[in-house]
């Protein structure tokens, strides 16, 4: 079950399910580049103060299970997750751009959904279980 947290006056427990995918749903997501991906999710998520609480992906796209204050606004946390994770896995891994025309990595959409403490385990153990289709 999700954490109840206490701030200043309020007291929240906020969860969502976030998907985007690679721009032409191509397969770049593999070894070393999912791996950086990963890394650099996880230190931007500690930079802004949210928390990943599941994350997986498969070959073109990513989920993320996280948790956020209620000062977050979704469009601008998917922008920066989004913007900052392209441009530094462009840096590591400059190979990708060849795979993309035009050097966007991200699709511009994305799918977000509450989670509910109802709904947390299916949401987890799906995630959990990207990669065995």
């Amino acid at each position: 079950m999700s954490k109840v947290i206490y701030g200043r006056g309020y007291v929240y427990s906020l969860q969502y399910h976030l998907v985007w995918c690679v721009k032409y749903r191509r397969t770049v997501l593999v070894d070393e580049i999912e791996q950086s991906l990963k890394d650099i999710l996880s230190e931007l998520c500690k930079d802004h103060e949210i928390t990943i609480e599941e994350m997986e992906t498969d070959k073109d796209h990513i989920h993320l299970l996280i948790s956020l204050k209620p000062q977050h606004y979704i469009p601008t946390v998917v922008k920066t997750l989004k913007g900052h994770s392209a441009r530094r896995l462009f840096k590591r891994h400059s190979e990708i751009k060849k795979l993309l025309w035009g050097g966007h990595l991200w699709n511009p959409s994305y799918f977000i959904a509450t989670v509910s403490e109802n709904t947390e385990e299916q949401v987890r153990g799906y995630i959990q279980n990207q990669k065995e289709k």
